[in-house]
């Protein structure tokens, strides 16, 4: 058993509790980016290490039974000296946590797939959940934004869905680091990408996309985002005056201006003039 229940601290810690038993070991933690699932991870493990060797644990209540070994595999990182991938290292972590885990086992995984192809990743993360839950028999907790895996906990007895709770607020994502049950229904990315200062132009675009993907829109490949190129201006059709060569008559009303003689109620009327000629286009 590990079960460790947080005390309250300050307000700049969020306290969360954790409690695999042989009959809900496996936690499948879904949730943004930024929300915490790494750290609920990594917190986990260094309480199990700590109450290992005897030490006081960071909890209010704490019983953790023996843990023989400890596996993780959180991060992501190539092995240049190996001539290793970042996923062909993920891999070969995963494979040793596969094929080494008992049941006194506790495995601390992030995100496994997430280095090759969608469908290919997410194959690889589902046969993996199932092995720890039917082969391995360990106590796991297991994030990952494949939403799909969420389905496994209808299969799986011991197995429960997680996930990091977030609030929207007039459009903005507010991560409260707080674990509860259920399954993230989506997983803000592209809030995390306009938090971390891509253009906006970058975050319009890609609404525009995940817009068309989500809705349904099967039909939808990557001939078909191309050829709404250029990027940045596909949700802005061209009117066929702007497509003409040479200035329109707008810009060569205003080219035959000579500022400096007119009078300001002059250029006032001037102003007008190309305003309303503008809107007439």
């Amino acid at each position: 058993m590990v079960e460790a229940s947080l005390p309250d601290g300050p307000a700049a810690f969020v306290a969360n509790d954790c409690r695999l038993v042989p009959d809900d070991r496996v936690w499948l933690v879904t949730g943004p980016n930024m929300a915490g699932k790494s750290t609920f991870l990594r917190q986990n493990a260094l309480i199990a290490v700590l109450a290992q060797i005897g030490s006081y644990v960071p909890a209010a209540r704490a019983r953790i039974g023996v843990v023989d070994r400890l596996f993780s595999r959180v991060g992501a990182a190539d092995d240049l000296a190996r001539g290793r991938s970042t996923f062909m290292v993920e891999m070969v972590e995963t494979a040793a946590i596969l094929n080494q885990s008992g049941p006194r086992a506790l495995v601390i995984l992030d995100e496994i797939g997430r280095g090759t192809a969608t469908f290919d990743g997410l194959s690889i993360a589902w046969a993996t959940v199932e092995s720890l839950h039917e082969s391995n028999r360990c106590r796991a907790l297991f994030a990952t934004h494949y939403h799909e895996l969420t389905a496994l906990a209808d299969r799986l007895a011991a197995l429960s869905c997680h996930t990091m709770a977030v609030k929207e607020w007039k459009g903005d994502v507010v991560f409260l680091h707080e674990v509860v049950a259920g399954a993230a229904d989506r997983s803000y990315g592209i809030h995390v990408a306009k938090l971390a200062g891509l253009p906006a132009a970058v975050v319009a675009r890609a609404e525009e996309v995940l817009n068309r993907l989500e809705n349904g829109d099967q039909a939808v490949t990557a001939r078909d985002l191309m050829e709404d190129l250029p990027l940045f201006s596909a949700a802005r059709p061209v009117s066929p005056s702007a497509s003409r060569a040479g200035p329109s008559p707008v810009e060569e009303a205003l080219a035959a201006v000579n500022p400096d003689e007119l009078t300001p109620r002059q250029a006032l009327e001037t102003l007008y003039a190309l305003k309303a000629r503008l809107a007439e286009r």
